[in-house]
């Protein structure tokens, strides 16, 4: 009888990571812009030593921010979370019954602990021979899902010998898309209650689609970034009645970046009389400083400065329906690599 042998399988989720303390800041920030994938900093050569200038010169106003937020970045907490959350909802779905034992969700980030090049080593060394890679940016760019593909690479390359299979973008999951939609329209209804109304009264307010910036150029070379972003809010928009722009935010460096920025575009909506606005941090699944520092305090300010209530969506975090949205996701991701059965169920 021909018995087919098993291959170990897990499940690996990609992020940017954050620094886990003020102390982390520092170094944090020396393997962000170490990135060239990211930022071209000169020749190669020079890469290294230039970045270690910038985070020099950084650290101190960056750890500030930190400070504002509780000391730290949440994003391995929540990711942690999540990949919790997933590796239950994925191990009591059918997925679980071709497999003799319990698939295990890793988390490997990018520019801090754990590092994806501690990650692999780990997973290897527990014999997995098979990865189902999430990327948890929903929309794809050469700086952020291509940056962390790259580095995975590397690692592998580096005498880890694992068959992996990549979801690289999933701007437009219905179940994603159906998670975002609820929690504008919960927002929305937030705002507009007696209780919480605000001044101007139960009136609806603007909804503004608050993306992460990117330099012009990666457009240009062919990024799909942001076509990405524009079909997820034009999937969102459909499920809603609601007034809506897109702004970019995040922006830094002297090169041309996406627009309009989010700072500028409050100014604009505040001419245009918006009073009450409802802000909605699209390219992320998940609080850090962009959230938390970014949006909760500086835009929140600039707002209040300009006469605009302005107000932000809780993120996605481990919302339950995310969740189902990331199962369904790397249950598709096995049935595309021929590593589950076509007629299994999530």
């Amino acid at each position: 009888m021909n018995i087919k042998k098993e291959i170990p399988t897990a499940v690996l989720l990609l992020n940017l990571g954050g620094p886990d303390s003020i102390e982390a800041v520092r170094p944090f920030l020396f393997n962000l812009f170490s990135d060239r994938d990211i930022i071209r900093l000169g020749p190669a050569f020079m890469q290294k030593p230039l970045a270690y200038l910038i985070s020099a010169l950084r650290h101190k106003k960056t750890e500030s921010f930190y400070r504002l937020i509780g000391g730290k970045s949440p994003i391995l907490d929540i990711t942690t979370a999540q990949a919790s959350a997933l590796e239950n909802e994925i191990n009591s779905s059918s997925l679980t019954s071709q497999f003799s034992r319990p698939l295990k969700v890793f988390v490997g980030m990018r520019y801090w602990r754990p590092l994806i090049d501690d990650v692999v080593p780990q997973i290897y060394a527990q014999g997995i021979r098979r990865l189902i890679v999430l990327s948890l940016y929903p929309h794809y760019s050469v700086a952020t899902t291509g940056s962390s593909l790259s580095r995975l690479d590397s690692v592998l390359d580096s005498g880890y010998p694992i068959e992996t299979f990549r979801i690289s973008s999933w701007f437009d999951h219905d179940l994603y898309i159906k998670a975002l939609a609820e929690t504008v329209q919960r927002s929305l209804d937030a705002f507009s209650s007696p209780a919480t109304a605000g001044p101007g009264g139960a009136a609806p307010a603007h909804v503004l689609f608050s993306a992460h910036s990117l330099p012009v150029k990666f457009i240009e070379e062919g990024d799909p970034y942001e076509e990405q972003i524009k079909g997820t809010v034009r999937a969102v928009t459909q499920l809603l009645d609601i007034s809506w722009d897109i702004s970019y935010q995040s922006k830094s460096g002297p090169v041309k970046w996406l627009e309009p920025s989010t700072d500028e575009m409050l100014e604009k909506l505040a001419e245009k009389g918006v009073r009450k606005l409802l802000l909605v941090p699209i390219s992320f699944v998940s609080d850090h400083i962009e959230t938390l520092y970014e949006i909760d305090i500086l835009y929140k300010k600039s707002a209040e400065k300009l006469g605009i209530d302005l107000r932000r969506t809780e993120s996605l975090n481990t919302s339950p329906l995310f969740i189902s949205a990331l199962k369904d996701i790397v249950i598709k991701g096995f049935k595309e690599a021929g590593w589950a059965s076509d007629n299994m169920t999530s």
